[in-house]
Formats: C-alpha cells, sequence, structure tokens
C-alpha cells in the first residue's frame, strides 16, 4: 500500500510505485468520483475527444442518406 500526504494547498504527489503501475505522465488527468460510503474511485484520463475521431470509420461500410436517418426518429 503506498501512502500520500496532502500539502497546505490541497496538493499531492501520487506515489511512484502507483504512477509507474498506471502508466502516468505529466500533463496526464485523473478523474475523481466519491461513493456514497466516501471510498474514492479515481480513473486515469488519457483520451481526449479529438482522439475518438475516426474511430468509427469504415470505408467498406456504404454511407447512410441524411433522409434515410431521419426516418429512424
Amino acid at each position: 500500500m503506498s501512502t500520500a500526504t496532502i500539502t497546505s494547498k490541497g496538493q499531492t504527489t501520487i506515489p511512484k510505485d502507483i504512477r509507474e503501475g498506471l502508466g502516468l505522465h505529466a500533463k496526464d488527468q485523473i478523474q475523481f468520483t466519491m461513493l456514497p460510503d466516501k471510498t474514492v474511485i479515481f480513473r486515469v484520463k488519457k483520451r481526449n475527444i479529438e482522439d475518438l475521431y475516426g474511430m468509427l470509420h469504415d470505408e467498406s461500410r456504404e454511407a447512410i442518406p441524411l433522409e434515410k436517418m431521419k426516418a429512424w426518429r
């Protein structure tokens, strides 16, 4: 188990073994979630929305006309 201390400014350093285990680097972001029982979960956020651009693109798939999509509403 790793321990960290909070400074008077509310800052802390993530212990080296945790950073290395999660592959964290400078400027990576982490997201904190507090559960009702005060348990805190943090997740590494390494992607931004721009990284997802084109992920679903498939050149072999035929494009669907907008009119047909509107009919699905």
